[in-house]
């Protein structure tokens, strides 16, 4: 399959659902590039940004598995590598 370079964008509301997110991305974690995280405590909230590579079915799965977690919104954009 052809690879992808992507972000994922991760904004978590919950507190509670670090453990699952730490773990998921984990499993993912040869195809993470680079990660970057981001608490705002003023508004209760953390953003995590990923930088991935890797076939655009895994990464719409790994994005797929967060979204599906309370607590927190995905969305991953994908650039085809020439």
């Amino acid at each position: 399959m052809e690879k992808k370079i992507g972000t994922v964008s991760i904004l978590i509301t919950d507190v509670n659902v670090v453990e699952e997110v730490n773990a998921l991305l984990s499993s993912y974690g040869s195809i993470i590039l680079s990660r970057n995280g981001m608490p705002l405590r003023d508004e209760n909230i953390s953003i995590i940004t990923l930088v991935v590579k890797s076939d655009g079915d895994t990464i719409n799965s790994l994005t797929g598995k967060l979204g599906r977690l309370r607590g927190l919104k995905a969305k991953s954009t994908l650039i085809t590598t020439a």
